[in-house]
């Protein structure tokens, strides 16, 4: 089972090696992977205690994502050693080697919901003679249907007003 350690834990089980205490008792009292723990130690001796806060939140273009997975395949550069170069997690660099394997792309994907288009949508201009008198005969159908409601409120109107005995106004 998979769970995060925070940073007090972190520092606890890097001091109680340090004080002398084997990493493999350490692993099988708490549970825990021992590459992980020695990640911990690694970065422990190189950072110091800020080493254990965490990795940086830092996005690796497609370039430099290839270039690590280019390093641990191709010239054969221990992981532990990338980790602790780019201050990556072996779980990160793991990953991206093996989707490069896969063949598929290391591009950074967009998270998140996308944005709404609020706008409304910009009227491209008819390219062709056909569409420009189409785009012309859909407008004049719609003035015509507008000028159609426009008459019959106004009829509606002056029949109420005839059979109320009022004078039919001029707007």
């Amino acid at each position: 089972m998979y769970r995060r350690h925070n940073y007090e834990e972190r520092l606890n089980i890097v001091s109680r090696i340090l004080c002398g205490e084997a990493i493999d008792s350490i692993c099988r009292e708490f549970q825990l992977d021992r590459e992980m723990v020695r990640q911990w130690l690694l970065r422990y001796q190189k950072y110091g205690e800020d080493g254990l806060r965490g990795t940086r939140s830092y996005h690796y273009s497609t370039a430099e994502k290839l270039k690590i997975v280019e390093e641990f395949t191709v010239k054969g550069v221990p992981l532990q050693e990338l980790c602790l170069r780019y201050n990556l997690n072996r779980s990160t660099i793991q990953k991206w080697v093996r989707i490069a394997r896969q063949g598929i792309s290391l591009n950074n994907k967009r998270r998140g919901r996308p944005p709404k288009d609020m706008a409304r949508p910009k009227k491209r201009e008819p390219q062709t003679e056909l569409e420009k008198l189409q785009a012309e005969n859909l407008r004049l159908r719609a003035e015509n249907a507008l000028l159609k409601k426009v008459k019959a409120l106004v009829e509606e109107q002056e029949a109420r007003a005839r059979l109320n005995g009022q004078k039919p106004s001029t707007n």
